[in-house]
């Protein structure tokens, strides 16, 4: 793995750190492809039941690295549209990983950087952070960001972050629903442990399969039959599982599960 990304495995819990200190973790290719091979990665673990995505020294990610974008506006249109898709595949990648994720800011989360912990399942923030989707102050849009940021924080609130580009601080940014929690800076770690502890109760299909289940009654519009027939099938198939029986078992025979850790 490249250095400029750091992985560290406690148990079942992994995770990615953005290693670009001296850059305040902005990306460009190069890290892009490097975290986008390792989520495959640990998404394709057994052992990995939780990531965790955080960010070495001051802050979590400033977004795209002004050397990158500047490189990039000499390119072709054609360079910048594969370039453009690489980006969308590690949110996508972010998005759909099939283990639950969790955001560790502090710092600066701007532009690309914001795009993360919208993809995340849970995202936890240090009072200090401060966010921004600051692409319109470039004469661009957060236009690969953006179905993961309006499915956080909604249409209405979009069309003004968007525009503007103007920073918020963490209180702002829980108030919209990008982030869940603030906590006080040294207390980040606990908070984030606090969440890990009760993913690692959850069994991990059912908690891996949450956002499954989040996403397509979202994507359902006003088919609700349609809806009805695909939440019964993912229930019938829950139930019988392995997983599901013994968390019945569990439950009347009042132990904690197989999976719980102890």
């Amino acid at each position: 793995m490249s250095d400029a990304l750091l992985v560290h495995r406690q148990g079942a819990v992994a995770t990615l750190q953005l290693n670009r200190p001296e850059l305040h973790n902005a990306f460009d290719a190069a890290l892009i492809q490097t975290l986008t091979t390792a989520l495959e990665a640990v998404g394709n673990d057994p052992t990995v039941r939780a990531v965790v995505l955080s960010g070495a020294g001051a802050s979590f990610s400033a977004g795209a690295n002004l050397q990158w974008m500047r490189a990039m506006a000499s390119a072709s249109q054609e360079e910048n549209r594969q370039d453009s898709l690489a980006l969308a595949r590690l949110m996508r990648t972010l998005d759909e990983l099939p283990k639950p994720t969790i955001a560790r800011v502090h710092g600066a989360a701007f532009g690309g950087g914001v795009g993360l912990v919208a993809c995340c399942d849970i995202a936890i923030a240090a009072e200090g952070a401060r966010f921004g989707l600051t692409e319109s102050r470039l004469g661009l849009l957060p236009a690969v960001i953006s179905p993961y940021v309006i499915a956080a924080i909604g249409p209405r609130q979009a069309r003004r972050w968007f525009a503007t580009g103007e920073h918020f601080d963490a209180a702002t940014a829980a108030q919209i629903g990008l982030v869940h929690q603030v906590v006080a800076a040294e207390a980040l770690d606990a908070a984030v442990d606090a969440q890990l502890s009760l993913l690692a109760k959850a069994g991990p299909v059912a908690a891996a399969s949450a956002k499954v289940l989040v996403r397509e009654v979202a994507a359902a519009g006003g088919d609700r039959d349609a809806l009805d027939r695909a939440n019964a099938g993912l229930i019938a198939a829950l139930r019988a599982s392995d997983e599901g029986r013994e968390g019945l078992t569990a439950f009347l025979e009042k132990r904690p599960p197989a999976w719980a850790s102890p």
